[in-house]
């Protein structure tokens, strides 16, 4: 169950994942709570759509079907850091091996979450990464 704790309103998100279900959850989540989201099935259409919105912070799953999602956070962030902007990232997936977890810290992502998503440690991440506060 989600418990509306906060509102959104205003936050860009990019939501990378190559599964329908969790793209449309995600979705959801932060458009009921008034946030602005883009999604996107690939490491490739996240680049695209990277070309015309600047997300504030990245959700993405780190096993993608054209490239991982280790190598599309590196182009983001390199991106972002031509535009002087540093975007805060997620990774959400299904691997709970270690050594992806590893790895996708050392890629850049500041949080690693395995799926199935609780939905309110991750509204409370995202808030947490961007600076917004929880209603009391």
């Amino acid at each position: 169950m989600y418990n509306q704790l906060m509102s959104f309103k205003g936050l860009r998100l990019l939501v990378v994942d190559d599964d329908a279900d969790t793209r449309t959850l995600l979705t959801f989540l932060f458009e009921l709570d008034e946030a602005e989201v883009i999604t996107a099935a690939s490491a490739g259409e996240a680049l695209e759509i990277m070309s015309f919105f600047k997300p504030d912070i990245l959700i993405s799953d780190i096993y993608l079907p054209d490239e991982n999602g280790c190598s599309l956070l590196m182009k983001v962030k390199n991106l972002e850091a031509k535009r002087g902007r540093k975007i805060p990232a997620i990774a959400l997936t299904a691997s709970a091996f270690d050594e992806d977890r590893n790895r996708a810290l050392l890629a850049g992502y500041d949080i690693y979450r395995c799926k199935p998503i609780d939905l309110d440690e991750l509204a409370s991440t995202v808030a947490s990464l961007v600076g917004i506060e929880q209603y009391a």
